[in-house]
């Protein structure tokens, strides 16, 4: 049983939604995330919902709240991405 389906989330709700993310040059995410998470901690180049770019740092087995649209593979060495949405 879902208590909250019929409810609205708000950004700072947790994700209902997970994928697999394969770091790519040239294609943005099928959907922007929410957070990221590794299983391997290290740095993940990213550009946000926004279009900015940065590589960020992303401990492992924790959350890292970005809205990220496209996660590069070049500059990224963290492994195992998970996005959230």
């Amino acid at each position: 049983m879902d208590h909250f389906k019929t409810t609205i989330p708000g950004l700072d709700a947790p994700a209902s939604s997970v994928f697999a993310v394969t770091p790519d040059d040239s294609a943005d995410l099928a959907v922007a995330t929410r957070g990221i998470n590794v299983t391997t901690a290290g740095h993940v180049r990213i550009t946000t919902v926004d279009g900015s770019e940065a590589v960020i740092f992303v401990a492992a087995g924790g959350v890292f709240p970005v809205r990220a649209q496209r996660i590069w593979a070049t500059g990224t060495d963290a492994a195992g991405i998970v996005g959230l949405y």
